[in-house]
């Protein structure tokens, strides 16, 4: 059913008139975003800066751009742009289905996994559903919770920054509709026990849906063994989001899914409205590059050794880190966050801060190699 179809039939669908206030309020406004007081989003950090910097370090991009493959493979659609790109979207499910041995309608396309991820707010929230997560966490989800008329439950981290599965688990009664998980985490670039996670999945998913963002997840040592997919075969109730937006490099172009129970991806689709969302280049691009593994290989050598010569930087100048596991890394700063992040502005440098546990941080995306030596530079004479 396309997006004009259900708008006119929505209100006959089992069940619709019990969200449809939700479902009019997404289709007519996306909600504000709800982030810690004083804390600048990505998008907000992007509207403000200069056009051109020495180092671009606040959006946890790939630097590196695309795969060659990918951008041959834009070019070549080009010529046949004018046209829906239905059989692209079928040729990439299959990609991802026999990539991860996946059974048949469990995948969800979307231009980025934002939409995915607004979507699951959008429904999950409705008529006070409370939603249980980890703090500090990626809050594009969590953040429009209240907005949809949901509760929010976030729990702290362990005292190594990683996500408490035992005081999330504890976190969770009957009105509790998902748990959101990501993991890798951002903005602490901390990872989960796979083991631990996947039993936390079964054991929890018997109560309530598990949404696992996998957005980082390429950047771990073995991201095949690490993800939460193969509990989709196991009729886990859980939805794994990815996007192309990291490793791929992507962020520009937009795309990502969904992998879910077949009557969860059915859901979901009335509240992401990815019917071609993905545009014929970006789809093509992604068909080209999807487990381009010498690419990948590539990528993250390249980013290794720029998060390595970081590691370097700070320890000379005296900083503790948490260990990454993904394109970032988190320290705790000296000085005020805002006035921090803006003392590097000032020598073209953008960073994100946080502020927990009542300390000042910063987050550094893992750039170029000439990134990395502009950040160390305008950092030496601010520190």
């Amino acid at each position: 059913m396309n997006r004009r179809s259900w708008l006119k039939k929505s209100s006959l669908l089992a069940g619709a008139a019990a969200f449809a206030p939700s479902v009019l309020n997404h289709v007519t406004a996306t909600p504000a975003r709800k982030i810690a007081a004083g804390m600048p989003s990505d998008f907000e950090m992007a509207r403000n800066v200069p056009g051109v910097l020495k180092a671009r370090l606040f959006a946890n991009e790939n630097p590196f751009g695309p795969s060659e493959k990918a951008k041959q493979a834009i070019i070549e659609s080009l010529a046949t742009s004018c046209r829906y790109s239905i059989n692209e979207e079928t040729v990439f499910k299959e990609k991802i289905q026999a990539h991860e041995g996946l059974k048949d309608n469990t995948i969800m396309l979307s231009a980025g996994s934002s939409g995915i991820l607004l979507g699951a707010a959008s429904y999950y929230s409705s008529n006070g559903g409370t939603i249980v997560t980890a703090t500090p966490s990626y809050d594009d989800l969590t953040g429009h919770v209240e907005a949809f008329g949901g509760k929010c439950i976030k729990v702290p981290l362990t005292a190594d920054y990683r996500l408490d599965l035992d005081a999330m688990e504890k976190a969770i009664d009957p009105s509790t509709k998902l748990v959101y998980i990501c993991n890798p985490n951002n903005p602490t670039a901390t990872y989960t026990d796979t083991n631990k996670l996947k039993d936390f999945c079964r054991r929890i998913s018997k109560k309530t849906t598990v949404f696992i963002d996998e957005a980082y997840i390429d950047y771990m040592p073995d991201p095949k063994g690490s993800t939460m997919i193969s509990l989709i075969n196991e009729g886990v109730n859980i939805i794994v989001a990815r996007t192309f937006s990291k490793l791929y490099g992507f962020a520009g172009l937009r795309v990502g899914y969904a992998i879910a129970q077949p009557e969860t991806i059915k859901l979901l689709e009335h509240y992401t409205y990815n019917d071609f969302s993905l545009s014929s280049p970006a789809i093509n691009a992604a068909i080209a590059a999807y487990q381009d593994a010498p690419y990948m290989a590539d990528v993250l050598d390249k980013t290794n050794k720029s998060k390595q010569y970081l590691y370097k930087v700070l320890e000379a100048e005296g900083y503790e880190y948490i260990p990454s596991g993904t394109n970032f890394v988190l320290f705790p700063i000296q000085m005020d966050g805002e006035r921090f992040t803006q003392e590097l502005m000032k020598r073209s440098v953008a960073v994100r801060f946080w502020k927990f546990n009542n300390k000042n941080w910063c987050r550094v995306s893992i750039g170029r190699m000439d990134e990395m030596e502009a950040f160390a530079q305008a950092f030496k004479e601010i520190s």
